[in-house]
């Protein structure tokens, strides 16, 4: 509360960053807060970062009243990891993003936070009103929304066609195959992208999966960053096939960085991802890390 009534004096601040990790802010210290960023209408950046706050779907709501009163902001980042927002919260933030039309940037973690297939559909749609954005960063670890819930992300990835930076971090959130092919047709549509981030650990995209992604990336022709962190998703050979075919496709590419751990690639995935990478001819940085697959000699001989 006292904080939040220093900041509420602070009527022509442009920029506010908040860092209250690991606290007990709960839903009472939340409505303070939000009623105070309410006053700070001249803000263009803010960054809250309110990590481990046992903030639920009640504070939620006042965070967000008071994040839709700041509409001049180009750059908004929201930490609210290991809270209890639950879709009803993600809702709440959906609707206060959806009034900060002139966003540039965007980074949103709600990492374990239980928001569902309903609070990625309220996020998405708040998302697609951000028409003007350049950089989107979505961390949704472990919040199991696979389904419907990667359909909405990927309708909203789809409208945000002036992106130069996506990151998406989907980790443990049960995603199938269907779900890579709704996520692979947003990210074909942000043609302007050059720096592409995608975590979809643990999770089971299997074979087709990895064909819906690398169809979305061999859209991205003008990436010059690509970082694919795939581990334990099952793609086997040709998945590891359809990711070099997209990759090929990524000629201007400087720095390429894919783990693909655990997906039961043999040899001959091994093949196909070296003939991807052999078309980069203008990497200057790249990792590729394929531990616990099934490669022997002849795919090392390959990939080197």
């Amino acid at each position: 509360m006292y904080l939040g009534e220093g900041i509420a004096k602070c009527v022509t601040l442009t920029s506010l960053n908040l860092n209250l990790t690991h606290n007990i802010i709960g839903d009472n210290g939340a409505k303070y807060l939000g009623k105070r960023i309410a006053r700070c209408v001249t803000l263009t950046s803010l960054h809250l970062n309110l990590f481990n706050n046992s903030i639920g779907e009640n504070g939620a709501k006042y965070l967000g009243e008071g994040i839709a009163r700041c509409v001049t902001l180009t750059s908004l980042n929201l930490d609210f990891d290991n809270n209890r927002f639950g879709g009803n919260g993600a809702k709440y933030l959906g609707e206060a993003i959806a009034r900060c039309v002139t966003l540039t940037s965007l980074k949103l973690v709600l990492r374990g936070n239980s928001i569902g297939e309903n609070g990625a559909k309220y996020l998405g749609e708040g998302i697609t009103k951000c028409v003007t954005l350049t950089s989107l960063n979505l961390d949704f670890d472990n919040n199991r929304f696979g389904g419907n819930g990667t359909k909405y992300l990927g309708e909203a990835i789809a409208r945000c066609i002036t992106l130069t930076s996506l990151n998406l971090d989907l980790y443990n959130n049960s995603i199938g195959e269907n779900d890579a092919k709704y996520l692979g047709e947003g990210i074909a549509k942000c043609v302007t992208l050059t720096s592409l981030n995608l975590n979809f650990v643990n999770n089971s995209i299997g074979e087709n999966g990895a064909k819906y992604l690398g169809e979305g990336i061999a859209r991205c022709v003008t990436l010059t960053s690509l970082n694919l962190d795939l581990v334990s998703n099952s793609i086997g050979d040709n998945g590891a096939k359809y990711l070099g075919e997209g990759i090929a496709k990524c000629v201007t590419l400087t720095s390429l960085n894919l783990n693909l751990n655990f997906n039961n690639i043999g040899d001959n995935g091994a093949k196909y991802l070296g003939e991807g990478i052999a078309k980069c001819v203008t990497l200057t940085s790249l990792k590729l890390v394929l531990s616990s697959n099934r490669i022997g000699d002849n795919g090392k001989r390959i990939l080197k």
